[in-house]
């Protein structure tokens, strides 16, 4: 019988599974919510100069759904190869320094 859990004849990590489940969700509220926060405020209140730059050079909407869906396949290809450190650390961070700051700037809004 063939295990479809498993990928490429590795064991299945629920701590990866959550990992990677959690920094997609970071990656979608971050880019939600720059894309208000720029609506609101204009692209300066971006704090990331490559993401205000492609804003400036192809739109809002496409600049971060560009980054956001770059930035989740290569967190999906960090967790087929069983780095899930690293992408629970990534999540961390993302949620630290772009979500959770976003809210507290769109709050006072």
């Amino acid at each position: 019988m063939m295990n479809f859990g498993a990928c490429g004849g590795t064991r299945r990590s629920v701590f990866g599974d959550v990992a990677v489940l959690l920094f997609l969700v970071a990656q979608a509220s971050d880019g939600v919510l720059t894309y208000v926060g720029v609506s609101i405020y204009g692209v300066a209140i971006e704090g990331n100069p490559v993401i205000g730059w492609l804003m400036e050079a192809m739109g809002e909407g496409l600049a971060l759904t560009t980054a956001k869906l770059t930035a989740g396949m290569l967190g999906i290809l960090l967790h087929l190869s069983s780095v899930h450190k690293a992408v629970a650390l990534l999540t961390v961070f993302y949620f630290a320094a772009a979500v959770f700051p976003w809210v507290a700037v769109l709050v006072a809004f």
